[in-house]
């Protein structure tokens, strides 16, 4: 959609996109510890959710849909949402399927996020548990086969993921949506 200030919230996207994650670590700590939810499953997941690298590749892949296609839809009598929900939607799956995994697969990989945002071990995840693991224990020995087993156990689910819905990498997005 065009609105005024769209250059200006993609330029602050951007911006977001430039500061290093590490250096966001304290902030982050603050931010999560002044609402309450250091140590929570909600300060977990909720900075997790949105990333400016999803938005910055949704905003390309919507860019790539054809106006006509927009269009023609509006001709039929749609609005904006039936003509988002109806038509761009279902052309998008292809990059949300891609977004979906790439953030799973950021979130699974995330080690210093759960490190700030939680103390407990209860809410341990699989990256800090095998940091702790092989640190703990496993550290002083040259025990390299439970090592890499623990490693190898964490990466199943990700390559699960991406085997399941990697025809959907492969697919064009707006494959004979226009007729030239």
């Amino acid at each position: 959609m065009r609105f005024r200030g769209r250059a200006l919230l993609f330029g602050f996207v951007i911006a977001v996109m430039a500061v290093p994650g590490i250096a966001l670590l304290i902030p982050r700590f603050l931010v999560l510890n002044t609402l309450g939810l250091f140590d929570t499953y909600t300060g977990m997941i909720l900075p997790m959710l949105v990333g400016a690298g999803g938005i910055f590749m949704m905003k390309q892949f919507f860019e790539s849909i054809p106006r006509e296609v927009e269009e023609a839809a509006r001709v039929d009598g749609a609005g904006v949402f039936r003509t988002f929900w109806s038509v761009v939607l279902p052309m998008a799956r292809p990059a949300l399927i891609t977004l979906t995994i790439l953030s799973f697969q950021g979130s699974w990989n995330e080690f210093t996020h759960f490190l700030v945002a939680t103390q407990s071990a209860q809410y341990e995840t699989p990256t800090t548990g095998l940091a702790r693991f092989v640190s703990g224990g496993l550290g002083s020995g040259t025990q390299y086969p439970l090592k890499l087993a623990a490693a190898l156990l964490s990466t199943l689910p990700v390559a699960v993921l991406f085997f399941c819905f990697q025809r959907y990498f492969v697919r064009g997005a707006n494959a004979g949506a226009v007729k030239e």
